[in-house]
């Protein structure tokens, strides 16, 4: 109950999915943003969590963070999330320090 999801649909085509973990009153968590790789840098993942950020907004929540990959394969995926104001951060909620996770976080 915690978790939201949602899709990207282009028509009968699956183009993403998001999802918002609530971790507590007032932090949440980007969960299993992904876009299929005909729809990279077409908008469809800025749109996503840009949608992602604005439920959390509406939820009350004061921060949202996330953990991603450190392999070059995630590189886009952090720009994508660097353009959209989050900055590196330690490990939240359960995480920990380990070397194939990058941590970042927004203030809303």
């Amino acid at each position: 109950p915690e978790v939201t999801f949602w899709s990207i649909w282009d028509g009968d085509t699956l183009a993403g999915c998001g999802a918002l973990k609530r971790i507590d009153a007032a932090h949440g968590e980007v969960k299993s943003m992904r876009v299929h790789y005909d729809y990279r840098g077409r908008g469809a993942g800025y749109a996503m969590l840009r949608h992602i950020i604005a439920t959390a907004q509406n939820l009350g929540l004061s921060r949202l963070s996330l953990e991603t990959g450190t392999a070059p394969a995630f590189d886009d995926a952090v720009r994508l999330y660097a353009r959209a104001g989050f900055s590196p951060c330690p490990p939240f909620a359960d995480y920990r320090e380990d070397p194939f996770s990058r941590f970042m976080t927004l203030a809303l």
